[in-house]
């Protein structure tokens, strides 16, 4: 076992040389990194991503993480379906997705070497676990012969890309052999020796690993002491072999000053959740029932009694709401998280929360559908589900974050709403952004915007020494919101429930007229909503850009990094992004006129180009892949200049070939 990190002595040039090992390393300064750990699911690749994620978030890059489950909650071992995938795209600037395609795969078996490959550009650096690729590892994998056993031969199938084949299990094993474990127990140290590894190769900072390696495992210190001696193992590895003479720099991203964190979109919407029952005044409830990708917002709001959240964990999705609008009707702020099956559930429960008017946030955490679909996989297919999925005319605001850090803002703004305008309100993020994690600046108290809960008050005695009966439907003029008066105040007690109520004094109405006048003022309560919005920002900074693309949610990152190519190669183009869905900002109409070509990315088949089209009349067009991950800056980046080429008059085979001497990487916004 290595007990002590060895010193290094610089040269005059970007070299160095260990004391007392004489392997002389280059040290090379990058502007980005784009690196994926994968394995089986069993190994540690998730653990060992976040990690990493975090020793670049204290080193102070900007980054964007990709987390990638197998659905299965255990395939079987070796095979294909069971591989798991952690991609970190960390940089010195500015950036918006986590990468296209990684610049360094670390394969733990061959299975993940085997289902990586395709995603990997020429060139591309593959760091081999050389310990699994037995036979019948191999034959699991779909593998007829060893890859590793041709590297430099005439029919290499790696010949293409930068193959350093390793033992790390082995070396794992004999760098923790002193602590007594069993060789299965001490092969599963090997993601931290990888780890260890990865660190030294980048410059990454060590003590928060560590750290965290004393915290998690301190009640088991063989498991604690191991760990630690492999991440460091590793890391030595790095330092003394020759089979890495190459240290890569990656300088910290310059930020605006604050105080920051790094932050998964399901932790920053809970967050947010919590923030807005502080700045309401009001206690939180969530009643949810768990589900794959949600089940992490339940986790967290577990946590924070100390701020007035109660959370409840129902026994089916339609517990999970009733209980959340019973909790709305107490005078609580009622929340609910699930995905788009648990949706299709509590479609009847959200239509009663539109007829009595009252605020709930419905958190739709978008999967792969339909049915179970890809649980793991992320999509944006859950639009119209979320815009008409109810029986009747029941309008529901609907609001979609645009990266991790954005959930807690996206939170804030749908309680504002629900709350102001006493209506549910549907927050769609998806997979990416819950699992996905960025630098998020954490705002200050004092910048966050104040809800007023406005209850009703008891009424005072009129004139004649009586006091007038309480009108549950009567409307605030501004917004057209009804009274929210919670039971136990005498003199406004009101009756609810799922029948149709009669215009100001809220009792069972059947009257047709009524029906017709209850309906409209409801839809003209969400349309209010517009008056709210500020000024959408159009991102077109020449002003001479004949393309717009439009998009909402987490398409945001894909489509700037493939605007900044097309810019980037010389041409104009501009992007709008949505925050509010229903109702749409006062000035999208104005702004689409403006432009001669829509493009409207989406993971889905199309969904908000059908409402742009039914609404504005505008001729958009869809680029639509649903393959359960996001979408690529690259082939964005080529639909984007084929419409520029064709709304400019522009050769569409000369804009192509102007991107294609584009950088892979993202460039700065500058």
């Amino acid at each position: 076992m290595f007990q002590c990190w060895p010193s290094r002595t610089y040269d005059s040039g970007a070299h160095y040389t260990d004391e007392g090992v004489g392997v002389s390393k280059q040290v090379k300064q990058l502007d980005r990194v784009i690196i994926r750990f994968a394995g089986d699911s069993g190994d540690g690749m998730q653990l060992t991503g976040d990690r990493f994620t975090q020793e670049s978030a204290v080193f102070g890059n900007d980054l964007v993480t990709l987390p990638n489950f197998p659905a299965e909650i255990r395939a079987p071992q070796g095979t294909l379906p069971g591989v798991s995938s952690f991609q970190v795209h960390f940089a010195d600037h500015d950036i918006l997705t986590a990468g296209d395609a990684p610049d360094v795969l670390v394969a733990m078996n061959p299975a993940a070497l085997k289902a990586n490959l395709p995603d990997l550009p020429r060139g591309a650096t593959i760091i081999v676990d050389t310990h699994d690729f037995t036979p019948r590892n191999l034959a699991k994998a779909g593998y007829d012969a060893n890859p590793l056993d041709s590297l430099g031969d005439a029919n290499d199938a790696l010949g293409e890309f930068n193959v350093q084949p390793v033992d790390l299990t082995g070396m794992t094993v004999e760098a923790v052999k002193e602590f007594g474990l069993s060789r299965k127990d001490a092969a599963r140290a090997k993601n931290m020796f990888a780890l260890g590894l990865l660190s030294w190769m980048y410059g990454r900072p060590t003590e928060p690993t560590i750290a965290f390696l004393e915290k998690r495992f301190a009640k088991i210190p063989d498991i604690r002491d191991a760990n630690i001696a492999a991440f460091k193992a590793g890391w030595n590895f790095g330092e003394t072999t020759e089979t890495f003479v190459v240290q890569y720099e990656i300088k910290p991203a310059p930020m605006a000053p604050g105080t920051y964190r790094n932050i998964t979109g399901n932790l920053a919407l809970a967050y947010g959740l919590v923030a807005g029952g502080v700045q309401s005044g009001l206690p939180v409830f969530l009643g949810s029932y768990p589900i794959t990708p949600a089940s992490d917002i339940l986790h967290e709001l577990s946590k924070h009694k100390a701020f007035g959240v109660t959370t409840f964990q129902a026994e089916d999705e339609i517990a999970g709401i009733g209980s959340a609008i019973g909790a709305s009707f107490g005078g609580a702020l009622g929340v609910t998280t699930t995905s788009g099956p648990g949706i299709a559930l509590k479609s009847e429960a959200i239509g009663l929360a539109v007829m009595t008017e009252l605020p709930l946030i419905v958190v739709d955490v978008q999967r792969g559908g339909p049915s179970t679909g890809l649980p793991t996989k992320t999509e944006q297919a859950d639009l119209l589900q979320a815009m008409f999925g109810r029986n009747g005319e029941a309008p529901v605001p609907i609001v979609a974050p645009q990266s991790p850090g954005d959930c807690f803002d996206a939170a804030l703004e749908a309680a504002r709403i629900a709350i102001t305008y006493r209506t549910p309100v549907m927050l769609l993020s998806d997979g990416y952004l819950a699992n996905g994690s960025e630098p998020w600046r954490i705002p200050e108290i004092a910048d966050l915007p104040t809800i007023d809960p406005a209850f009703a008050q008891p009424l005072a005695e009129g004139p004649d020494g009586k006091t007038p009966a309480f009108e549950p439907y009567a409307r605030d003029p501004e917004t057209l919101a009804r009274p929210w008066a919670p039971p136990g105040v005498a003199g406004l007690e009101h009756r609810i429930g799922g029948l149709e109520k009669a215009d100001i004094t809220g009792n069972i109405s059947y009257d047709p007229a009524n029906h017709d006048l209850m309906v409209r003022t409801r839809q003209a309560k969400v349309d209010r909503i517009a008056e709210s919005l500020p000024p959408l920002n159009v991102d077109d900074p020449s002003g001479q850009a004949k393309v717009v693309v439009l998009g909402w949610g987490s398409t945001y990152g894909p489509i700037g990094a493939g605007v900044r190519r097309v810019r980037k190669a010389g041409y104009h183009v501009a992007q709008v992004h949505l925050r509010h869905l229903n109702p749409f900002p006062r000035d999208l109409g104005e702004i689409l006129q403006r432009y001669d070509k829509v493009l409207v990315p989406e993971m889905n088949l199309g969904q908000l180009s059908l409402l742009i089209r039914a609404k504005y009349l505008v001729d958009a067009v869809g680029y639509n892949q649903v393959r359960g991950l996001p979408l690529k800056a690259a082939e964005l980046a080529e639909a984007i200049g084929g419409l520029v080429a064709d709304a400019e008059g522009i050769s569409p085979h000369q804009v192509n070939v102007d991107l294609t001497t584009t950088p892979i990487a993202e460039e700065a916004n500058t």
